[in-house]
């Protein structure tokens, strides 16, 4: 664990006085997860992807030392989970409120939908099963981008005033911009906080990225956890084929858009 103390070192340096541990996995709900041995699937190594140690940093480092190279297991990864080959090691803030911020290409509707809420640091599909009203929708016309009377509609939404209302402002605009220059096809900020002096973090985000855009994005490639996918998809990628591993054991090959539909 090596890695873990420089780590620490690094941000009590710069004058860090609380940390949180995340397991880096390509799936959601890893703070409710169940962490597994790996080579004894039954026998649970320690419960949750995502902790937060205020400034134990002794104990921060006997749970690492738990997740490391075992099985996280979420309601997105399935019952086989995904192994925690990193660990992600970060300042621990307070705040005074969790909020939800996400950008989506609505393709049914050919636009951009930023959709917010109030209930930041709940699954947002949680959100939308129980609590619909508590979602707030903007369409964004891709032509148009993200117009002025959006942004503050947002806000408005969120119940946001003074210093965060503005600052949050600025921080969608952004958040938008970074959308459309990445070519990304999500952005989801949760939790998106607002913090004891009125800003306005984030504190934890997701995004998908649109695969037929790397050849404007070179950078991309150094970013890619091969690890975190699929070998098989990984194989065929590599003869520029499209493949999509599905459960079961019938295949379906397919010639044009849409045909498999």
């Amino acid at each position: 664990m090596d890695h873990f103390d420089n780590a620490v070192e690094s941000l009590k340096s710069n004058g860090v006085g609380q940390i949180v541990v995340k397991s880096q996995i390509h799936a959601g709900g890893r703070g409710k997860g169940t962490v597994y041995h790996k080579h004894n699937r039954s026998e649970v190594a320690v419960e949750g992807g995502v902790k937060f140690f205020g400034d134990n940093f002794e104990k921060a480092k006997t749970y690492a030392e738990k997740v490391l190279g075992n099985v996280l297991v979420t309601h997105q990864t399935g019952p086989e989970g995904k192994e925690v080959q990193t660990l992600f090691i970060a300042e621990g803030l307070d705040y005074k409120k969790e909020l939800y911020i996400g950008i989506l290409l609505d393709r049914t509707n050919s636009k951009n939908v930023i959709m917010a809420s109030t209930e930041g640091g709940v699954e947002i599909e949680t959100v939308a099963e129980e609590t619909p009203e508590k979602i707030i929708k903007i369409w964004v016309d891709p032509g148009t981008g993200l117009e002025d009377f959006q942004a503050r509609e947002l806000a408005f939404g969120l119940g946001l005033e003074g210093a965060a209302y503005k600052d949050f402002l600025k921080f969608i605009k952004n958040l938008y911009a970074a959308y459309e220059g990445l070519d990304a096809s999500m952005i989801e900020v949760n939790p998106m906080i607002i913090t004891n002096d009125d800003k306005i973090m984030a504190l934890d985000a997701k995004v998908t990225l649109d695969d037929n855009a790397t050849f404007r994005h070179k950078d991309f490639e150094a970013l890619r956890d091969l690890n975190e996918e699929d070998p098989l998809e990984v194989e065929a990628s590599n003869f520029n084929l499209n493949y999509i591993k599905l459960d079961g054991n019938v295949g379906c090959m397919v010639n044009g858009a849409g045909l498999a539909m």
